[in-house]
């Protein structure tokens, strides 16, 4: 081989393994972050980091504090202690700027910012060049397509329901081309069986663009299948912060595992006899299985969801959740086997 080529192809895979460090390199780093709400409340020690192109959810019990979060790192309030820094730009609050908002960052909130008296794709492309009407038509029915409001790109605002104002609201948010994109509750306006083709398309996009993102959410659903890492808040503080699979798997707590549903503490004894009395194990119902001898419960309560119930039961005084193929009637004994 020519020794121009072999300087060639080093070079190549210089700048390739360059960028790939780069990509690598956190691009969010919140570096023990305080902010106080009122004197009873306040965001505490808040420290992590977020790389490029990932996806973060942020989730905890109403008041934990989901929202100031988000208005901390979009530069919408000045943090008592500690540093935010996007790449190497340090984020910074009203203190600093006249207009708040980082330019490179924006945060969907929960009240819309849309102009009811245009249309749907006036409301999207007045965020778009006006220097290539063309090219800004193709981006605006790309984005409608995103968020399943092709159909409505004519209609005035004023005439669209909350759900549809949320979608259009989501594809203005998208084409300011962020870097850093904030969705505090993004899907709380959406009817149920519009959801997942929404998340699928949404996030699905995101990751195709590797635009970053930090989602404040309810919804276990939009944790557990499209969010990478997932950050947990209670009173202010971060709990913990994981890969959300492996949160979801290895729980921490009664109350992280409580955000993704139903979740059983039970005495430990009642499935290992070496275990010691004080000890307790978190399981899920679909952990639990119906079987021919194991752990005896009764019966109390039996709701249909779908492709199968979930059964409450009752054993010492502590109610237990598990799934069942077929309705169980109140009062049935059962016997239960725990599948790790």
């Amino acid at each position: 081989m020519p020794q121009t080529v072999k300087i060639v192809i080093l070079r190549i895979i210089h700048v390739v393994f360059s960028r790939r460090s780069l990509f690598l390199h956190p691009m969010l780093k919140l570096d023990h972050c305080s902010y106080s709400v009122s004197d009873s409340f306040k965001l505490e020690d808040l420290h992590f980091t977020i790389d490029q192109g990932q996806l973060v959810g942020v989730i905890g019990d109403s008041g934990c504090g989901k929202t100031t979060l988000l208005k901390l790192v979009y530069g919408l309030l000045d943090s008592d202690s500690g540093t935010l820094y996007w790449k190497d730009t340090p984020i910074q609050g009203p203190k600093f700027h006249l207009v708040p908002g980082m330019p490179f960052i924006k945060y969907l909130s929960q009240d819309f910012d849309l102009m009811p008296y245009i249309s749907v794709a006036e409301n999207v492309k007045k965020y778009l060049s006006r220097f290539e009407p063309e090219a800004s038509t193709q981006r605006c029915n790309e984005l409608l397509e995103v968020v399943d409001m092709t159909a409505f790109a004519q209609a005035k605002v004023k005439t669209l329901s909350g759900g549809q104002k949320q979608r259009v609201a989501l594809a203005q948010v998208l084409a300011k081309e962020p870097e850093l994109l904030l969705l505090d509750e993004p899907f709380s306006h959406i009817d149920n069986f519009r959801k997942n083709k929404l998340r699928r398309q949404l996030f699905g996009y995101l990751k195709q663009q590797n635009i970053t993102a930090i989602v404040a959410t309810h919804d276990a659903t939009d944790v557990l299948s499209y969010l990478d890492e997932t950050i947990v808040l209670r009173s202010g503080a971060i709990v913990t912060n994981a890969p959300t699979k492996q949160l979801y798997d290895n729980p921490p707590s009664y109350y992280v595992a409580s955000l993704f549903g139903e979740v059983n503490e039970i005495p430990a004894q009642w499935f290992d006899d070496t275990a010691s009395e004080e000890a307790s194990l978190l399981v899920y119902p679909h952990q639990l299985e119906v079987t021919e001898i194991g752990l005896q419960v009764i019966v109390t309560n039996c709701y249909f969801k779908g492709d199968h119930y979930l059964v409450e039961a009752e054993k010492e005084g502590i109610s237990v959740f598990f799934n069942a193929r077929q309705k169980l009637r109140n009062g049935d004994l059962v016997a239960l086997n725990y599948k790790k």
